[in-house]
């Protein structure tokens, strides 16, 4: 993997299950509705709109059982085996939510069915983005370290653009009534499609160097693996409220701007799932620009600077947006979270990579990042849907983000302390 050629065929092998990771969850975001309506039927639109976001949150509070039980796997016996393994796992909640019948159909099961394949979904993704931030780290160039990391994210994006586009061709092809009766499980077959190329993909990667090396003296045990992580839980939990910031902002403005766009500013399916594209075309081409930026001045200019300007902006923006509704608007507003979440992100996850112990830098990744979307980023969207029904304010989506933000601008303050961890600060070589 010297090569060029070679590290940029191994970046597109370990991304490509996150790519699937990220599509399975975008698509329940967006069809949140709909999937409502099937398995989740209610007196109230709002009661059974919030019973399917909390249905997608709840996969999230599977992340920190993933985070330290996998990630102890892929500590101890390697990236590749685990990161395979989490794929496997992944394919089984997707096929579960894509094949089980409506409520109308089983009845109760049918939403306890759901529910199981969110669950599973959230366990073997709770390890997937530590794994492969962690996989992208030891493979990458000297000085180049944050480059090579965002690509875990830009991934992401590849898959909300995938997903996006894919909801606009349904959207143009099918009637509402058919989206809302059987056509939001196309996506969800879709994913089911690509998993065995994925698979075949995946299963050619090679183990890092770095983890080879240290293999050879050691392998640490389940049981080293979360001594450790005790050991060392403060770092985890700064990690945590540094991670805060990245979940929030990106399931606002993906998975949860299509219920937002259509439910609030009463804007088209199709207008709502077009900015969404855009977003993620914009997140894709900030995040690789902003992991470098951050190998050439540092990771802590660009953390400040973007959660300052969230906290500045984040409410405003949103405020104008609800009083002034309209497609150019919602994206005007959507590209400036997005240059906020990528400027942010991509210094974010190189720097979690790089404040974790080495023997257990998967766990503590994948643990410090789980308990933030467990807590806060996966209920993005049922948390905004609250807020706004509670406040009777439309912009309440504003305040959540800044909360974020705010968490993000002490954690970095914590983390880059004169004193403290100052080799974060520095620039990785």
């Amino acid at each position: 993997m010297a090569s060029t050629t070679g590290k940029g065929k191994a970046i597109f092998r370990v991304v490509s299950g996150n790519f699937l990771e990220m599509f399975d969850f975008m698509v329940y975001g967006f069809y949140a509705t709909a999937i409502a309506k099937t398995f989740f039927p209610a007196d109230s639109e709002f009661a059974s709109l919030m019973l399917s976001l909390a249905t997608f949150g709840a996969g999230f509070l599977m992340r920190p059982l993933g985070a330290i039980f996998l990630g102890a796997y892929i500590d101890h016996h390697g990236r590749k085996k685990g990161l395979i393994i989490t794929l496997a796992m992944m394919a089984m909640g997707t096929i579960l939510i894509a094949c089980v019948p409506g409520y109308a159909t089983l009845g109760v099961a049918a939403p306890l069915l759901v529910l199981v394949g969110r669950l599973l979904q959230g366990f073997s993704a709770g390890v997937e983005l530590g794994g492969v931030s962690v996989y992208l780290a030891e493979i990458s160039t000297p000085g180049r370290k944050g480059f090579f990391v965002s690509w875990q994210s830009a991934s992401q994006q590849a898959a909300v653009v995938f997903a996006g586009l894919l909801g606009v061709a349904l959207n143009h092809w099918l009637s509402p009534e058919d989206m809302s009766q059987w056509g939001w499980r196309v996506p969800f077959i879709v994913g089911c499609a690509i998993v065995p190329a994925i698979f075949i993909i995946r299963r050619s990667l090679e183990e890092t160097p770095e983890f080879e090396a240290r293999a050879r003296k050691h392998r640490p045990t389940m049981g080293e693996v979360v001594k450790s992580i005790g050991s060392n839980f403060g770092i985890v939990i700064a990690g945590m409220a540094l991670v805060v910031m990245t979940t929030v902002s990106f399931y606002l403005i993906t998975a949860y701007t299509p219920t937002f766009g259509k439910n609030e500013l009463h804007l088209s399916d199709l207008d709502s799932l077009l900015v969404t594209v855009c977003v993620g075309i914009s997140n894709f081409i900030w995040l690789p620009v902003m992991g470098a930026v951050s190998d050439k001045i540092g990771r802590k200019p660009l953390l400040l600077a973007a959660t300052i300007l969230a906290i500045v902006t984040a409410y405003p923006a949103l405020s104008w947006l609800t009083s002034n509704p309209s497609f150019g608007n919602l994206l005007m507003v959507e590209l400036w979270l997005s240059f906020l979440y990528g400027s942010y992100n991509g210094a974010m996850v190189v720097s979690l990579t790089e404040i974790m112990p080495v023997e257990v830098r998967t766990t503590g990744f994948s643990l410090a990042y789980s308990l933030a979307t467990a807590t806060f980023g996966g209920f993005t969207p049922a948390a905004c849907t609250y807020l706004i029904h509670e406040l009777n304010n439309k912009a309440a989506p504003g305040i959540w983000l800044s909360g974020a933000a705010i968490l993000g601008l002490i954690a970095t303050l914590v983390l880059f302390r004169k004193g403290g961890h100052a080799h974060v600060e520095a620039v990785a070589s």
